[in-house]
């Protein structure tokens, strides 16, 4: 292949991707306009102020009650407990999720799905929709942590015995040894965690215990203190749930209840039915493409073997 015609080639799919992203920037222009209208205020508890509260209430605690014995506690354990969950500690890094949701955006930005099926193009747009909003969450809180822990410049537990667990130097930039506040794999846990289980709300609590584990790793292996892990999972949740009712008062992905709880816009029945006409596709047992479905329709009708 030339490059010419590789070049070529590429054309329509970029032609695809630009129209695909004004027809969502006009989407989310409209949904804005919707959600400026709609009424719904936050619930208590919900509330900026709250949940501030919530933040300075265990992340104190854990400050004066268990940060002091945690590293003492970690070091006298035997180091197959450190081994154990160093094995799987690594799910909190961002890049793996990162990588994984962006590529699915962009193939299917790149994908014409007006020539799908019905049921095909709601479940290529609830795809799309949960990915993004998994990157774009992943990412954002991942920024902010970072952001967080250079500016505080907390010493890691490794320093505990030169400078304690209290040991905060702000604006230093010290360096890797002194950015534990707030746990980074705590945040991205956290953020991912609450993204699936707003997506699939009948997986959430073994979604939660899950990141339990993994975000209580990063104590296990003497990488941070546990008030670190609780700013950190404090913080992932907190801007994944505003991000999410954002989307709800907007209906793109979710919507709020008569209750004010978040939930999928998309049914558990329609669900189903999407992800049973992606596995006929893959078996070959129907065609993906819209202009197929109607003559198999016609001639089912003729002969009489459509009810």
């Amino acid at each position: 292949m030339t490059r010419t015609s590789l070049i070529d080639g590429l054309r329509p799919v970029a032609s695809r991707v630009r129209r695909n992203y004004r027809a969502m920037r006009q989407i989310l222009a409209r949904r804005k306009m919707r959600a400026a209208r709609f009424h719904d205020p936050l619930r208590p508890g919900q509330r900026p102020q709250d949940i501030l509260a919530v933040l300075m209430l265990t992340v104190g605690i854990a400050v004066v009650a268990f940060d002091v014995p945690t590293y003492p506690w970690i070091r006298s354990l035997p180091d197959e407990y450190r081994r154990a969950f160093s094995a799987f500690t690594d799910f909190g890094k961002a890049h793996w999720i990162l990588w994984s949701t962006g590529l699915v955006c962009i193939a299917l930005l790149a994908l014409d799905a007006s020539k799908l099926t019905f049921r095909l193009r709601m479940g290529v747009g609830a795809v799309f929709t949960y990915a993004a909003f998994t990157f774009y969450t992943v990412a954002v809180t991942g920024i902010l942590a970072l952001v967080l822990k250079w500016a505080l410049g907390r010493a890691r537990p490794k320093l505990y015995e030169d400078a304690g667990p209290v040991a905060f130097d702000i604006l230093s930039f010290h360096g890797h040894g002194y950015t534990s506040f707030p746990s980074g794999h705590s945040t991205t846990v956290a953020a991912l965690a609450t993204a699936l289980a707003l997506i699939i709300p009948t997986w959430r609590w073994l979604i939660v215990v899950v990141a339990f584990w993994v975000a209580f790793s990063r104590i296990m292996v003497g990488a941070h203190y546990p008030s670190d892990v609780i700013a950190g999972t404090l913080l992932g949740m907190t801007f994944t749930f505003f991000t999410a009712r954002a989307l709800a008062r907007r209906r793109i992905g979710f919507h709020l209840s008569k209750a004010g709880r978040i939930e999928p816009i998309m049914s558990r029945r329609s669900a189903a039915s999407c992800l049973r006409a992606f596995r006929q596709v893959l078996r070959g047992r129907r065609s993906p493409w819209k202009a197929d479905e109607r003559p198999a329709a016609a001639a089912g009708e003729a002969d009489g073997t459509v009810q």
